[in-house]
């Protein structure tokens, strides 16, 4: 008992009663108690797990992104080189929640406030998720010569994954992220460089 695969089979059992929860109640009318009833678990080891609600239901909303993030694979594989892969990222980041039924835009929608504290309170996996998503981008990128090989991949995967979530969600004066040249250009300049140069 308490083996780490365990507690990892418990946190994904939480994490789906807490979806079925969100998806049959919404954010404000779904408790603790009832997750862990879902789960099949007291509510001491929901808490293991997640200190509080928002972070338990932040948590959800990171999972249903990251999915989302999986199946898009397909998309970057159709791209040449790694800053068309990157505009397409800003792409779909910003349609992420444009099917009107995806759990995450209705929450969002039904409940705005309640949607934005939790979303809140998962990020702290959001970065890493992405992180681990583009990593294989670049170590592809840096064989193909397109950034320097000698770059620290997983950091210059955070720093990527910080770039897009903010290019494709934090509104800017001077960049359109829903003009595909405008973002191609933009990444031309600004991201591969940064990619393309290591300290010395």
């Amino acid at each position: 008992m308490g083996t780490e695969a365990e507690a990892t089979t418990v946190r994904e059992r939480l994490l789906d009663a807490a979806e079925k929860c969100l998806r049959d109640k919404g954010i404000r009318a779904t408790t603790v108690l009832e997750v862990a009833e879902t789960a099949g678990v007291s509510r001491g080891w929901l808490y293991r797990h997640f200190p509080d609600k928002a972070t338990l239901v932040g948590s959800v909303i990171v999972r249903l992104d990251t999915a989302y993030w999986a199946g898009a694979h397909a998309t970057l594989a159709e791209c040449g080189s790694l800053v068309e892969q990157l505009a397409a990222g800003v792409r779909i980041g910003r349609s992420a929640y444009d099917d009107p039924g995806a759990l995450a835009i209705r929450l969002r929608t039904d409940e705005p406030e309640e949607f934005a504290a939790c979303a809140g309170a998962g990020v702290h996996e959001l970065v890493p998720h992405l992180a681990e998503f583009w990593s294989c981008y670049l170590v592809a990128a840096a064989e193909r010569g397109e950034i320097d090989p000698g770059i620290d991949t997983a950091e210059a995967a955070e720093w990527v994954a910080r770039v897009l979530i903010s290019i494709a969600t934090v509104p800017g004066a001077t960049l359109d992220p829903d003009d595909p040249a405008a973002v191609l250009r933009f990444l031309r300049r600004y991201v591969m460089p940064g990619l393309t140069v290591t300290e010395t």
